[in-house]
């Protein structure tokens, strides 16, 4: 009873220990890798990389592709390329609450093509 009572004030518990899991295996990464997986985390937190379980799942396979990458010391030029935006934008894609923005990405860049008296090919007209 008391831990229903705490959820509805906190949210559930299970995602709570999931991120604190995942911030612990953050935390065992090599200096570099850390510290990248910080940075995409802080992208993520301030652009809404979701909730829940699906953020769970996201920051969970960041960490292990991480954790892989370290255990390789594949640099982590390798891993995340020229252009960290576009890697993680393309990573949080692959996830259910990161593809409300690949829509809306696409939604403004229609929009602007239209005031701007460009053919886009797309009918779509909300904006």
């Amino acid at each position: 009873m008391a831990a229903r009572w705490i959820e509805k004030v906190t949210g559930p518990l299970e995602e709570k220990k999931r991120f604190r899991q995942y911030r612990e295996r953050t935390r065992r990464l090599p200096a570099s890798y850390r510290t990248t997986v910080e940075a995409l985390e802080r992208y993520l937190m301030h652009l809404g990389g979701g909730d829940g379980d699906d953020a769970a799942s996201m920051y969970e396979d960041l960490v292990d592709l991480f954790e892989q990458r370290a255990a390789n010391n594949t640099p982590v030029r390798e891993i995340v390329g020229a252009d960290p935006v576009e890697f993680i934008e393309t990573f949080v894609s692959n996830y259910p609450d990161g593809q409300w923005r690949v829509r809306e990405r696409d939604r403004l860049n229609s929009a602007i093509a239209r005031a701007a008296g460009e053919d886009t090919g797309n009918d779509e007209r909300s904006v």
